[in-house]
């Protein structure tokens, strides 16, 4: 794919969507870290009902850490995996407190560095709560970079890197959340709706449906 039909990809998706953020309900960048944190293998609107109970509460660190393992858990039991994510976020809470004055660091090193915070999650954290150029490639991006060609790999991270080197940099901040709302929207992954999609004629995937 070339230069030019990248530009134009992200030009209608701008124009289609032109302030696009995440699903996820947030107000602080501990609260989104949070979300994020719970979001693994789980839905948006599953992790916006649980912390729609748990922030009213608790949406600081030290808070959380006042609320307790079992305080916790019970905020957020509805979620899948609620007991490996409550002792990770728990974890966190105190790294940040203890080391970071209770504020989430801006560095992917320090974020890194924080139980249950990955590649991926660091990089929502950079892209969404600080503005840093990041992308995030969740099984969406992954499905749109390859299938459009706009930045094809063999895995994520290759397909990060792919991406960070094509995108034109005019796009690259809001990068991320338009392929994510693309691929979870329009690019579904067993009937991609290609008879609706902005950017058909631009896509080079080869097994069009005509939905």
């Amino acid at each position: 794919m070339n230069a030019h039909k990248r530009h134009e990809i992200f030009t209608r998706l701008r124009d289609h969507n032109p302030e696009p953020t995440t699903e996820l309900v947030w107000s602080t960048p501990f609260e989104l870290l949070t979300a994020v944190l719970l979001s693994a293998q789980a839905t948006d609107v599953g992790v916006n009902k649980a912390t729609a109970r748990l922030f009213p509460v608790a949406n600081t660190p030290q808070a959380i850490l006042d609320l307790g393992i079992d305080g916790l858990k019970e905020h957020i039991r509805t979620i899948g995996l609620y007991n490996t994510k409550a002792e990770n976020l728990m974890k966190t809470c105190r790294i940040l407190v203890e080391q970071h004055g209770g504020k989430v660091p801006r560095t992917r090193q320090a974020l890194e560095a924080l139980p249950g915070v990955g590649r991926k999650t660091a990089n929502v954290v950079l892209n969404t709560a600080f503005g840093e150029p990041t992308i995030a490639v969740d099984t969406h991006i992954f499905r749109v970079a390859n299938r459009t060609g706009i930045g094809r790999g063999k895995d994520v991270v290759e397909v990060e890197r792919k991406l960070l080197r094509h995108v034109p940099r005019e796009f690259l901040k809001d990068a991320h959340h338009w392929l994510i709302l693309h691929g979870r929207y329009t690019c579904l992954a067993r009937r991609p709706r290609c008879g609706s999609c902005v950017i058909e004629d631009l896509c080079e995937f080869k097994d069009k449906v005509d939905l």
